[in-house]
C-alpha cells in the first residue's frame, strides 16, 4: 500500500512511529501527540538536510498507540535502545535519561544517576534531569535519609537542621518504614505530599512570604512532571509480554506488547481472517509464536478464559484485573482493536486487489489461477548467462520455490536461454511427478513466448504461457497472449499485479547474476587443469609475472612451484 494511503488511515492519537527503508530496517523512531499530524508532517513542506536525507529514505512506516505524550516519549526512549536507527544515534546515550536510585544498603541515599548497573532500585527513565534533581531535593527534605558518602565520626549539619537522622551517631536507626513511603511516592501515590506542600504554599502567601510561596510551587511542579503516572515502564527488570486481540465476523487483529527487563521495547501485530471459532484461531497463532521463547510473563486480555491460558501456557500466563499491567493490557488491546477497525482498508484493501487482479488474470487466460512460473534470463556480453525462476502461489510468493540456473547450451542466445531453463524446469517436474503451474510468465516478447512453447509442446505438455512485454524504457506495457499483445492500463489491479510479478523476478535474477559475475571474475584459466589446487595456483600467480609465462614456462620452473607432471600436460593444453 502506497504511503500517502497510509498516512490517511493514521489515527488522532498519541503515540510512536518507526520509519523503515527499502530493506525493512528501521532508521528512525519518533514519538507524537498526534500521530497523524506528525507523520504526515514528513512529507509535505520544506526540511532541513538531515530530515531531508531522512524523508528520502522512508520506504514504510508502523506505530504504537500509546495512553499519554508522555507514554509515548518512554517508549520512544526504549525503542530507540533496542533498534539503534541511524537517525536517532545520538539519542543513545544513556546519559541523555537520568534515573532516581534508591540504594540498598542499610542506611540508604536517593540519588540521580546515568548508569546502566545501579546498585539499588531505580525508577525512571526521566527525560528531564532538573525535575529528578529537584524531586530528590524534595524527598530527601521531607524524609531525613542520609547524605553522606561514608559516614562521619560525628554529627554534621544534616542531623542538626533535621534533615538526617544521623546513622553516623545512631546506629540502630531503621530506615525500613520511610524507604517504603519513597517508593509509593516515586510510584505514583504523591497526594499526600502534594496535599502538604499546596497547604504550606497557601500559608506562605498568606502571610506574603511570596518567595517560599514560589519554592513550594516550584516543588509541585517538580514533582508533577518527575511521577507523572506512566504504565510504559515497569520497574522490575522483568520480561513480559502483553497480549489481546479483537476480531469482527471475518478478521481478527492480534497485538503482542513486547516488554523487555520491565520497558516496552517493541510490539508484534497480525490481522488475519479465522476459520471456525475465533478463540481456537487466536490461541493457536500465539502458541506457535511462543513455541521457540517464552517470558517470565504473559499477561492477557479479560477476553480470554484464564483455563485456556493456564492450560496452553502454564503458571507464566495471568489476567490481570487492576493495576498497571491491567493498564498495559488495556493499552494492548486498544491497538488491536485500532488495527481491526482499520484492516479493511489498510491490509485487505491490499488483498482485493491482488484477488481482484488474479480474477482478471484467470479469465483473460480462460481457466483459475492459482499458481504462476515467472522467468527471467541475464547475461553480459556472454558472459555468466543464469536465469532465474519465481514462483507465484496461493496469493504470496513462495520464495522455498524460487530456482536459479546457470545456463549450458549457451552464452548470449536469449531464445536458446529461455528453451534450456523451460526444459529443464519441466522435465523435472515431470520426472518427480511435481505440481505444474497454472501460468507460465515470460519476461519477454512474442518470441520468447514461442521458444517458451515450442518446449513445452515437446515435453507434451499444454500449459499456459504469456510475455510480460517492456517498452524502451524497460516498463512494463503489455501482456503477450495467443499471439497478440493486450495492452495494460496503469492505473488498473492487474497492471499493478503483473509489475509485482515482473520486478520480484527481475531482483531475484538480478542478485543471482551479479553473484555469479562477481565468482566468475575471481576464477582463472589454471582452474580448468585437474591437479592444481588453490595453493599451487597461489605460487604459479605469485612466481611468474602473467598466465601467459606460466603457460610458456619450462616444466623444470612448475614442478619447481609444486605442478606434477601430470598437471603440466593440462597446462601445455590451456588456450588464452
Amino acid at each position: 500500500m502506497a504511503i500517502k494511503d497510509k498516512l490517511n488511515l493514521l489515527p488522532n492519537e498519541p503515540g510512536c512511529y518507526l520509519m523503515k527503508n527499502q530493506e525493512g530496517k528501521i532508521i528512525y523512531v519518533g514519538k507524537a501527540k498526534n500521530l497523524k499530524q506528525r507523520v504526515r508532517s514528513y512529507f509535505t513542506g520544506a526540511h532541513n538536510t538531515k530530515t531531508t536525507r531522512l524523508v528520502f529514505e522512508i520506504n514504510d512506516f508502523e506505530y504504537v498507540i500509546t495512553g499519554s505524550e508522555y507514554e509515548s516519549l518512554i517508549l520512544e526512549m526504549n525503542l530507540i535502545k533496542e533498534h539503534s536507527p541511524k537517525y536517532n544515534i545520538k539519542l543513545m546515550d544513556d546519559k541523555t535519561y537520568p534515573y532516581i536510585e534508591l540504594t540498598e544498603e542499610q542506611y540508604p541515599k536517593l540519588i540521580v544517576v546515568r548508569k546502566k548497573k545501579p546498585k539499588g532500585r531505580l525508577f525512571g527513565p526521566f527525560p528531564n534531569v532538573y525535575s529528578a534533581r529537584e524531586t530528590v531535593r524534595l524527598l530527601n527534605h521531607i524524609y531525613p535519609l542520609r547524605k553522606c558518602d561514608t559516614l562521619p565520626k560525628k554529627a554534621c549539619l544534616y542531623y542538626h537542621i533535621g534533615q538526617c537522622l544521623g546513622p553516623c551517631i545512631h546506629p540502630e536507626v531503621d530506615y525500613t518504614q520511610m524507604t517504603s513511603k519513597i517508593i509509593n511516592f516515586l510510584k505514583g501515590d504523591t497526594k499526600e505530599v502534594l496535599r502538604e506542600l499546596n497547604e504550606q504554599m497557601a500559608k506562605a502567601s498568606a502571610f506574603m512570604n511570596f518567595e517560599k510561596a514560589a519554592e513550594y510551587r516550584d516543588m509541585i511542579k517538580a514533582i508533577e512532571q518527575t511521577t507523572e503516572k506512566q504504565i510504559i515502564n515497569l520497574n522490575d527488570g522483568k520480561n513480559r509480554d502483553m497480549i489481546s486481540f479483537a476480531y469482527n465476523e471475518d478478521d481478527v487483529a492480534i497485538q503482542i506488547l513486547l516488554m523487555r527487563q520491565g520497558k516496552i521495547i517493541d510490539q508484534h501485530q497480525i490481522v488475519f481472517g479465522y476459520v471456525g471459532d475465533v478463540m481456537d484461531s487466536t490461541l493457536n497463532y500465539i502458541a506457535q509464536y511462543y513455541e521457540k521463547y517464552m517470558p517470565d510473563e504473559l499477561l492477557f486480555s479479560h477476553l480470554f478464559e484464564e483455563k485456556d491460558i493456564v492450560q496452553v501456557f502454564g503458571k507464566q500466563a495471568m489476567i490481570p484485573k487492576k493495576g498497571d499491567k491491567k493498564k498495559l493490557v488495556d493499552l494492548a488491546t486498544k491497538n488491536a482493536v485500532y488495527d481491526l477497525e482499520h484492516y479493511h482498508l489498510l491490509y485487505r484493501h491490499q488483498e482485493e486487489q491482488r484477488m481482484q487482479a488474479l480474477s482478471e488474470l484467470s479469465d483473460l487466460i480462460g481457466e483459475q489461477i492459482k499458481q504462476i512460473d515467472i522467468f527471467d534470463n541475464a547475461q553480459l556480453f556472454g558472459t555468466a548467462p543464469i536465469s532465474a525462476l519465481v514462483v507465484y502461489k496461493d496469493e504470496a510468493f513462495d520464495k522455498q520455490s524460487y530456482r536459479k540456473y546457470h545456463l549450458k547450451t549457451t552464452t548470449n542466445d536469449d531464445y536458446q536461454a529461455m528453451k534450456e531453463v523451460i526444459y529443464r524446469r519441466y522435465q523435472k517436474l515431470l520426472m518427480h511427478e511435481g505440481t505444474m503451474p497454472d501460468l507460465i510468465l515470460i519476461d519477454g516478447g512474442i518470441g520468447h513466448v514461442h521458444a517458451a512453447q515450442d518446449t513445452l509442446r515437446a515435453l507434451n505438455l499444454n500449459i499456459p504461457v504469456a510475455g510480460l512485454k517492456k517498452d524502451r524504457h524497460h516498463q512494463l506495457e503489455a501482456l503477450v497472449y495467443k499471439e497478440k499483445p493486450i495492452l495494460l492500463l496503469k492505473n488498473k489491479n492487474l497492471y499493478k499485479f503483473l509489475v509485482s510479478l515482473s520486478e520480484e523476478v527481475h531482483r531475484f535474477a538480478v542478485t543471482f547474476h551479479r553473484k555469479t559475475r562477481s565468482k566468475l571474475a575471481k576464477t582463472s584459466l589454471l582452474d580448468q587443469v585437474d591437479g592444481i589446487g588453490p595453493k599451487t595456483k597461489q605460487k604459479l600467480l605469485a612466481h611468474f609475472k602473467s598466465l601467459k609465462d606460466i603457460l610458456n614456462a619450462s616444466d623444470e620452473d612448475l614442478m619447481a612451484c609444486g605442478v606434477k607432471r601430470t598437471s603440466i600436460e593440462g597446462i601445455r593444453k590451456v588456450k588464452l
